[in-house]
Parts: structure tokens; C-alpha cells; sequence
């Protein structure tokens, strides 16, 4: 299996089911991300102006190639709802080399096509 750390897997958090899915359309049409899973129905834990928070949430996850991680949390920050958004990239230690191509091939600038 193919060593992958130029990679990352973008975890977010967002509102709701449409915002996650307008942050993540966005980034892939940008090319920041090549493709992103949405999950609803997620409930979020967390501490808030001092007390805990328990809300409901979706959250997507963006692959992308680690080169562009912070372009990419930079333009969830700029596209979010919250305040302060849940935005970390992972790293990916390996996965199936094809898959990883095709993320290499589907991010950043690309070429002009041919005519």
C-alpha cells in the first residue's frame, strides 16, 4: 500500500445538512477538495460560553492534497456560518493508490483543455 502523507481528510462540522453541503460544493467546484462526504443527523457535545452545548449538526469530510489544506480551511472559514467552525485536516497515512491519483489529478490548478 502506497504511503500517502501528501494527502489530508478535511473534518467539519456545520449547522445543518444544507450548509455542510454548500461548503463542501464549494470547495470541490474550487478544486480545493476532490471530492466530500456529507453525514446528517450528527449531535454535538461541546463547551460554549461556559456552559456545554448539545445541538444538532452535520459534518462532511473533503480529501484533498495536503498542499492546499489551509487554502481549503481558509475558504470554510470564509463560507461558515459559526464563529469559530470545526475545520482540521487529517492526515491520510495510506490508502488505494488509484484513489489517491485520482485525488492528485482532481485538486488544484488544471490544465487548459485541449481544443
Amino acid at each position: 500500500m502506497r504511503v500517502a502523507v501528501e494527502f489530508v481528510a478535511l473534518y467539519v462540522t456545520a449547522g445543518s445538512r444544507e450548509e455542510a453541503l454548500r461548503i463542501a460544493r464549494a470547495l470541490v467546484e474550487e478544486r480545493l477538495a476532490a471530492c466530500a462526504n456529507v453525514l446528517d443527523g450528527v449531535r454535538s457535545l461541546y463547551w460554549w460560553e461556559g456552559k456545554v452545548q448539545d445541538e444538532p449538526e452535520a459534518l462532511f469530510v473533503a480529501k484533498t492534497r495536503a498542499e492546499l489544506a489551509q487554502r481549503a480551511v481558509e475558504r470554510v472559514r470564509e463560507l461558515h456560518s459559526y464563529e469559530v467552525p470545526c475545520v482540521v485536516a487529517l492526515p491520510v497515512a495510506a490508502g488505494n493508490p488509484a484513489f489517491l491519483d485520482w485525488i492528485a489529478a482532481e485538486t488544484g490548478p488544471q490544465p487548459p483543455k485541449e481544443p
